[in-house]
């Protein structure tokens, strides 16, 4: 895996799908131990469970060790924590490789990085609101100015003449 070469926003999508498949091969190793502890054969005080173990077995390793997985699920627990500690260390190198991303990004022909050229666009642009802002005031204000005035004439041209 080459993560030298990819931005930081690809290696965040890759590191979300191996965080997915950690999560869910820590549920599978859950469901395995649940399936596991919810085995009747566990709770049996007649024979406990290794009792297989210690029985001969004519020299036949394998099939002790095959009456065990079939008593423990079949080894989904184990395949369930293999697939976990893979997944876990496909996303340590993900998540190792983001600063690294960001460095080589800093080396780049354009010096600032997104963040920094987003912060002085959006500067820019309340630079521009504001002025926007001034300039609507200035308007407002002469807008209420010629309103008194108007407001003025009127009450002038309502009031009784005195005669």
């Amino acid at each position: 895996m080459e993560e030298t070469n990819k931005s930081t926003q690809e290696l965040a999508i890759e590191g979300q799908k191996y965080l997915e498949d950690t999560i869910e091969s820590a549920f599978q190793i859950l469901s395995s131990m649940n399936d596991e502890l919810c085995n009747p054969h566990f709770w049996s005080t007649a024979s406990p469970p290794n009792a297989h173990h210690h029985a001969p077995n004519n020299g036949d390793a394998t099939s002790s060790d095959t009456t065990h997985q079939s008593e423990t699920g079949g080894g989904a627990l184990d395949e369930a924590r293999i697939r976990h500690r893979s997944s876990v260390a496909a996303l340590r190198s993900v998540i190792n490789a983001i600063p690294n991303s960001r460095k080589a990004k800093a080396y780049d022909n354009d010096p600032m990085s997104t963040d920094e050229l987003d912060a002085e666009k959006l500067e820019e642009r309340a630079s521009e609101l504001r002025k926007e802002l001034e300039d609507k005031n200035k308007y407002l204000k002469l807008l209420i100015d010629q309103l008194r005035e108007l407001i003025t004439d009127i009450s002038t041209w309502q009031s009784p003449v005195a005669v």
